[in-house]
């Protein structure tokens, strides 16, 4: 049980799972759009999902191929994590402080600044652009407060 505004919540891990889930995918979308307007790359350098997708399989991938997989893994990514921040925030609330934006920026961490360079899919983070590690860092903080802000609202309406 969790105390809010007066009320007693009864903590779902399904509920939460959904809420997170259904919040990372509008928050995928939202990262999308802002990385329309603020680009981490700008050079032609290709996307991490892009380099992602073409090491599962193991060669290069064109046209649609490469479109279908890029897209896949973004949105699968961004659903999966919205999803188990969904999970830990029924648990454990203060994950949620700043309204999702110290999530956003501990995503861009784990992934653009340890995770991907380590698979080598993305540049280590002293050799990314200055370009490239803010608009990483703003897009992920934008991420994060959709993300909660999306969640917060869907658990409302599960109940």
């Amino acid at each position: 049980m969790n105390r809010s505004q007066g009320k007693t919540v009864t903590r779902s891990l399904a509920k939460g799972l959904l809420a997170g889930l259904i919040g990372g995918l509008v928050a995928t979308a939202a990262k999308t759009l802002a990385e329309k307007i603020y680009p981490p790359r700008t050079h032609g350098e290709p996307e991490p999902f892009t380099v992602l997708a073409e090491k599962l399989v193991g060669h290069e991938l064109v046209g649609t191929e490469r479109v279908i997989a890029t897209e896949t893994l973004h949105w699968g990514f961004g659903a999966a994590a919205g999803a188990a921040y969904g999970a830990l925030a029924e648990y454990y609330p203060q994950a949620t402080a700043k309204d999702g934006a110290g999530f956003g920026m501990a995503l861009s961490s784990l992934t653009h600044g340890t995770t991907l360079p380590a698979l080598g899919i993305s540049a280590e983070p002293e050799e990314q652009t200055t370009r490239e590690r803010t608009s990483e860092l703003a897009t992920h903080v934008v991420y994060g407060m959709v993300t909660e802000t999306v969640r917060r609202t869907v658990r409302k309406i599960l109940g």
